[in-house]
Protein backbone atom coordinates (compact mmCIF):
# COMPACT_ATOMS: atom_id res chain seq x y z
CA UNK A 1 0.00 0.00 0.00
CA UNK A 2 1.43 3.34 -1.27
CA UNK A 3 0.06 6.88 -1.77
CA UNK A 4 1.75 6.55 -5.41
CA UNK A 5 -1.00 3.57 -6.25
CA UNK A 6 -3.21 6.34 -7.26
CA UNK A 7 -1.14 7.86 -9.71
CA UNK A 8 1.05 11.08 -9.92
CA UNK A 9 0.17 14.80 -10.80
CA UNK A 10 2.76 17.77 -11.35
CA UNK A 11 2.51 20.72 -9.20
CA UNK A 12 4.86 22.80 -11.85
CA UNK A 13 8.07 20.78 -11.62
CA UNK A 14 6.99 19.55 -8.19
CA UNK A 15 6.08 15.44 -8.90
CA UNK A 16 2.90 14.73 -6.26
CA UNK A 17 1.61 11.36 -5.61
CA UNK A 18 -2.30 12.15 -6.26
CA UNK A 19 -3.25 10.74 -2.62
CA UNK A 20 -2.10 13.47 -0.25
CA UNK A 21 -2.25 14.51 3.12
CA UNK A 22 -4.61 17.67 4.91
CA UNK A 23 -2.89 19.16 8.07
CA UNK A 24 -6.03 20.66 9.50
CA UNK A 25 -7.53 18.72 11.66
CA UNK A 26 -4.42 17.73 13.30
CA UNK A 27 -4.63 20.72 15.65
CA UNK A 28 -8.97 20.26 15.92
CA UNK A 29 -12.16 19.61 14.15
CA UNK A 30 -11.72 22.21 11.67
CA UNK A 31 -10.40 25.75 11.06
CA UNK A 32 -12.19 26.68 14.50
CA UNK A 33 -9.41 24.74 16.53
CA UNK A 34 -9.94 22.42 19.20
CA UNK A 35 -10.26 25.16 22.14
CA UNK A 36 -12.77 22.76 23.96
CA UNK A 37 -11.28 19.72 24.04
CA UNK A 38 -7.59 18.02 24.78
CA UNK A 39 -5.12 19.08 22.21
CA UNK A 40 -3.65 16.11 20.01
CA UNK A 41 -0.72 14.39 21.36
CA UNK A 42 2.07 15.95 19.71
CA UNK A 43 4.32 12.85 19.17
CA UNK A 44 1.17 10.96 17.58
CA UNK A 45 0.55 14.02 15.26
CA UNK A 46 4.08 13.59 14.47
CA UNK A 47 4.34 9.32 13.86
CA UNK A 48 0.95 10.04 11.99
CA UNK A 49 3.09 12.64 9.87
CA UNK A 50 6.34 10.33 9.25
CA UNK A 51 3.98 7.29 8.45
CA UNK A 52 1.70 8.72 5.84
CA UNK A 53 5.45 10.23 4.24
CA UNK A 54 6.62 6.29 4.88
CA UNK A 55 4.07 5.75 2.71
CA UNK A 56 4.22 7.64 0.20
CA UNK A 57 2.30 10.81 0.81
CA UNK A 58 4.76 13.75 -0.44
CA UNK A 59 1.92 15.78 -0.91
CA UNK A 60 0.79 17.63 2.55
CA UNK A 61 -2.05 21.10 2.55
CA UNK A 62 -1.53 23.28 6.00
CA UNK A 63 -1.79 27.07 6.69
CA UNK A 64 -0.63 29.14 9.33
CA UNK A 65 -4.03 29.96 10.54
CA UNK A 66 -4.49 26.04 11.16
CA UNK A 67 -3.90 26.11 15.62
CA UNK A 68 -5.52 25.88 18.26
CA UNK A 69 -4.50 26.84 21.86
CA UNK A 70 -1.70 24.82 22.14
CA UNK A 71 -0.76 23.41 18.06
CA UNK A 72 0.38 24.62 15.36
CA UNK A 73 -0.08 22.17 12.12
CA UNK A 74 2.86 24.11 10.40
CA UNK A 75 4.83 23.48 14.18
CA UNK A 76 3.93 19.72 13.75
CA UNK A 77 4.62 19.16 9.96
CA UNK A 78 8.57 20.83 10.67
CA UNK A 79 9.12 18.73 13.61
CA UNK A 80 7.96 15.80 11.87
CA UNK A 81 9.75 16.74 8.55
CA UNK A 82 12.92 17.49 10.29
CA UNK A 83 14.35 13.93 10.86
CA UNK A 84 17.52 12.43 10.20
CA UNK A 85 16.40 10.96 6.96
CA UNK A 86 16.40 13.76 4.70
CA UNK A 87 13.69 12.20 1.97
CA UNK A 88 11.39 13.70 5.01
CA UNK A 89 11.98 17.81 4.20
CA UNK A 90 13.46 16.82 0.33
CA UNK A 91 10.67 14.83 -0.75
CA UNK A 92 8.23 16.32 0.74
CA UNK A 93 5.61 19.33 -1.11
CA UNK A 94 4.09 21.53 1.15
CA UNK A 95 1.46 23.26 0.13
CA UNK A 96 0.36 26.40 2.37
CA UNK A 97 -2.35 29.30 1.54
CA UNK A 98 -2.79 33.06 2.78
CA UNK A 99 -4.98 35.55 2.52
CA UNK A 100 -7.37 35.09 5.51
CA UNK A 101 -5.85 35.71 8.84
CA UNK A 102 -5.94 35.12 12.36
CA UNK A 103 -4.87 36.72 15.78
CA UNK A 104 -2.93 34.96 18.34
CA UNK A 105 -5.87 34.09 20.44
CA UNK A 106 -7.65 32.81 17.13
CA UNK A 107 -10.11 35.26 15.99
CA UNK A 108 -10.50 35.66 12.45
CA UNK A 109 -9.14 39.09 11.28
CA UNK A 110 -10.94 38.99 7.58
CA UNK A 111 -8.65 39.15 4.18
CA UNK A 112 -5.23 40.77 4.32
CA UNK A 113 -4.46 43.53 1.83
CA UNK A 114 -1.71 42.72 -0.56
CA UNK A 115 0.55 44.43 1.43
CA UNK A 116 0.49 41.63 4.39
CA UNK A 117 1.09 39.12 2.20
CA UNK A 118 4.59 39.18 2.49
CA UNK A 119 4.15 38.94 6.33
CA UNK A 120 2.01 35.65 5.94
CA UNK A 121 4.29 34.41 3.46
CA UNK A 122 7.00 34.57 5.87
CA UNK A 123 4.73 33.48 8.99
CA UNK A 124 4.56 29.95 7.08
CA UNK A 125 8.52 29.74 6.27
CA UNK A 126 9.48 30.53 10.04
CA UNK A 127 7.02 27.94 11.35
CA UNK A 128 7.81 25.27 8.42
CA UNK A 129 11.64 25.84 8.79
CA UNK A 130 11.85 26.85 5.31
CA UNK A 131 13.89 29.33 3.06
CA UNK A 132 11.14 28.90 0.23
CA UNK A 133 7.83 27.87 0.12
CA UNK A 134 7.06 25.34 -2.38
CA UNK A 135 3.75 26.13 -3.16
CA UNK A 136 1.23 28.90 -2.11
CA UNK A 137 -2.34 29.06 -2.93
CA UNK A 138 -4.29 32.56 -2.45
CA UNK A 139 -7.53 32.00 -0.67
CA UNK A 140 -9.81 34.15 -1.19
CA UNK A 141 -12.08 35.14 1.50
CA UNK A 142 -15.20 37.58 1.03
CA UNK A 143 -17.34 39.34 -0.89
CA UNK A 144 -14.34 42.12 -1.18
CA UNK A 145 -12.07 40.32 -3.23
CA UNK A 146 -14.31 39.39 -6.69
CA UNK A 147 -10.88 40.22 -8.01
CA UNK A 148 -7.52 38.40 -7.09
CA UNK A 149 -5.42 40.89 -9.75
CA UNK A 150 -3.61 42.79 -6.78
CA UNK A 151 -3.39 39.91 -4.13
CA UNK A 152 -1.88 37.23 -6.67
CA UNK A 153 0.23 40.18 -8.19
CA UNK A 154 1.73 40.53 -4.53
CA UNK A 155 2.47 37.05 -4.76
CA UNK A 156 3.72 36.76 -8.10
CA UNK A 157 6.14 39.31 -6.92
CA UNK A 158 7.27 37.25 -4.12
CA UNK A 159 7.93 34.24 -6.09
CA UNK A 160 10.05 36.80 -8.62
CA UNK A 161 11.91 37.00 -5.35
CA UNK A 162 12.89 33.92 -4.26
CA UNK A 163 10.27 33.33 -1.35
CA UNK A 164 7.79 30.84 -3.49
CA UNK A 165 8.54 28.40 -5.90
CA UNK A 166 4.88 27.88 -7.00
CA UNK A 167 1.66 29.89 -7.13
CA UNK A 168 -2.29 28.58 -6.38
CA UNK A 169 -5.62 29.32 -5.46
CA UNK A 170 -8.14 28.86 -3.44
CA UNK A 171 -11.78 29.04 -3.32
CA UNK A 172 -12.39 30.38 -6.53
CA UNK A 173 -14.40 30.65 -9.81
CA UNK A 174 -13.26 30.21 -13.05
CA UNK A 175 -12.63 33.99 -14.25
CA UNK A 176 -10.30 34.28 -10.91
CA UNK A 177 -8.07 31.46 -12.91
CA UNK A 178 -8.20 32.90 -16.22
CA UNK A 179 -6.83 36.50 -14.21
CA UNK A 180 -4.17 34.66 -12.40
CA UNK A 181 -2.38 33.30 -15.04
CA UNK A 182 -2.13 36.77 -16.91
CA UNK A 183 0.33 37.55 -14.32
CA UNK A 184 1.80 34.13 -13.29
CA UNK A 185 1.28 30.60 -13.77
CA UNK A 186 -0.95 28.92 -11.35
CA UNK A 187 -0.51 24.65 -10.47
CA UNK A 188 -3.31 24.37 -8.44
CA UNK A 189 -6.78 25.68 -7.64
CA UNK A 190 -8.35 24.10 -4.25
CA UNK A 191 -12.06 24.24 -3.77
CA UNK A 192 -14.43 22.32 -1.66
CA UNK A 193 -15.73 19.74 -4.15
CA UNK A 194 -16.92 16.43 -3.33
CA UNK A 195 -19.86 13.29 -4.49
CA UNK A 196 -22.54 15.68 -2.77
CA UNK A 197 -20.88 18.86 -3.43
CA UNK A 198 -20.36 19.55 -7.18
CA UNK A 199 -20.20 23.64 -7.49
CA UNK A 200 -17.05 23.14 -9.17
CA UNK A 201 -18.71 20.96 -12.02
CA UNK A 202 -21.44 23.37 -12.08
CA UNK A 203 -19.28 26.41 -13.08
CA UNK A 204 -16.71 24.62 -14.91
CA UNK A 205 -14.07 24.75 -12.95
CA UNK A 206 -12.98 20.90 -12.80
CA UNK A 207 -12.68 20.42 -16.57
CA UNK A 208 -11.25 24.13 -16.87
CA UNK A 209 -8.69 22.72 -14.74
CA UNK A 210 -7.86 20.00 -16.66
CA UNK A 211 -7.55 21.04 -20.17
CA UNK A 212 -4.96 24.02 -18.77
CA UNK A 213 -2.56 21.20 -16.90
CA UNK A 214 -3.68 22.87 -13.53
CA UNK A 215 -4.12 20.03 -10.34
CA UNK A 216 -7.54 20.67 -9.14
CA UNK A 217 -7.71 19.44 -5.43
CA UNK A 218 -10.79 19.55 -3.42
CA UNK A 219 -10.97 19.92 0.17
CA UNK A 220 -14.19 18.30 1.93
CA UNK A 221 -13.84 15.67 -0.65
CA UNK A 222 -14.72 12.52 2.31
CA UNK A 223 -17.13 15.23 4.91
CA UNK A 224 -18.99 16.95 1.53
CA UNK A 225 -21.85 18.78 2.69
CA UNK A 226 -20.76 18.00 6.41
CA UNK A 227 -17.76 19.90 5.97
CA UNK A 228 -15.75 20.07 9.23
CA UNK A 229 -18.07 18.08 11.48
CA UNK A 230 -16.57 15.14 13.18
CA UNK A 231 -17.23 11.97 10.62
CA UNK A 232 -20.49 10.15 11.20
CA UNK A 233 -22.61 7.33 9.68
CA UNK A 234 -22.47 7.68 6.13
CA UNK A 235 -25.62 9.73 5.04
CA UNK A 236 -25.52 8.32 1.21
CA UNK A 237 -27.32 5.31 0.73
CA UNK A 238 -25.90 4.81 -2.68
CA UNK A 239 -22.34 5.49 -0.95
CA UNK A 240 -22.76 2.65 2.04
CA UNK A 241 -24.20 0.32 -1.39
CA UNK A 242 -21.07 0.84 -3.29
CA UNK A 243 -18.50 0.33 0.05
CA UNK A 244 -20.51 -2.75 0.92
CA UNK A 245 -20.14 -4.18 -2.29
CA UNK A 246 -16.45 -3.87 -2.75
CA UNK A 247 -15.72 -4.09 0.61
CA UNK A 248 -14.33 -0.73 1.33
CA UNK A 249 -14.95 1.67 3.53
CA UNK A 250 -17.25 4.85 2.48
CA UNK A 251 -14.61 7.31 2.97
CA UNK A 252 -12.79 4.86 0.54
CA UNK A 253 -15.74 5.23 -1.94
CA UNK A 254 -15.68 9.02 -1.83
CA UNK A 255 -11.98 9.18 -1.92
CA UNK A 256 -11.75 6.56 -5.30
CA UNK A 257 -15.04 8.66 -6.78
CA UNK A 258 -13.03 12.37 -6.31
CA UNK A 259 -10.01 10.58 -7.87
CA UNK A 260 -12.24 9.17 -10.97
CA UNK A 261 -13.21 12.35 -12.26
CA UNK A 262 -9.49 12.87 -13.66
CA UNK A 263 -6.08 12.45 -13.75
CA UNK A 264 -5.06 16.08 -12.82
CA UNK A 265 -7.80 15.74 -10.05
CA UNK A 266 -5.55 14.98 -5.87
CA UNK A 267 -6.84 14.28 -2.86
CA UNK A 268 -5.86 15.59 0.48
CA UNK A 269 -7.81 13.57 3.54
CA UNK A 270 -6.72 14.57 6.74
CA UNK A 271 -6.93 12.65 9.75
CA UNK A 272 -5.53 12.00 13.31
CA UNK A 273 -6.27 8.34 13.34
CA UNK A 274 -3.55 6.12 11.83
CA UNK A 275 -6.34 3.47 10.79
CA UNK A 276 -7.91 6.16 8.85
CA UNK A 277 -4.72 7.41 7.51
CA UNK A 278 -4.00 3.89 6.23
CA UNK A 279 -7.33 3.67 4.85
CA UNK A 280 -7.24 6.98 3.24
CA UNK A 281 -4.22 5.77 1.77
CA UNK A 282 -5.29 2.67 0.44
CA UNK A 283 -8.56 3.86 -1.34
CA UNK A 284 -5.98 5.15 -4.27
CA UNK A 285 -6.12 1.22 -5.26
CA UNK A 286 -9.90 1.29 -5.32
CA UNK A 287 -11.43 1.08 -8.68
CA UNK A 288 -15.08 1.69 -9.39
CA UNK A 289 -17.01 0.34 -12.43
CA UNK A 290 -19.21 2.14 -14.65
CA UNK A 291 -22.20 0.75 -12.87
CA UNK A 292 -20.83 1.97 -9.50
CA UNK A 293 -20.11 5.24 -10.76
CA UNK A 294 -23.59 5.59 -12.48
CA UNK A 295 -25.51 4.66 -9.08
CA UNK A 296 -23.45 7.37 -7.62
CA UNK A 297 -24.76 9.98 -10.32
CA UNK A 298 -21.64 10.00 -12.71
Amino acid sequence: MNAADAGTWKLGDLEVNRIGYGAMRLTGNGMEGNSDGPPIDRDLAVRLLRRAVDQGVNHIDTASFYFSPLRSANELINRALSHSRSSYRDDVVVVTKVGPGRDPSGAWQGMARPDQLRGQVEENLRQLGRDHLDVVNLRRNGPGTDSVAEHFGALAELRDAGLVRHLGLSNVRPEHVVEARSMAPVVCVQNAYALDWRRSDDSGLVDLCGELGIAFVPFFAVSGLRREAAAGREPDDRVAAVARAHGASPAQVRLAWTLHRGPHVLAIPGTADPAHLDENIAAGTLRLTPRDLALLGG
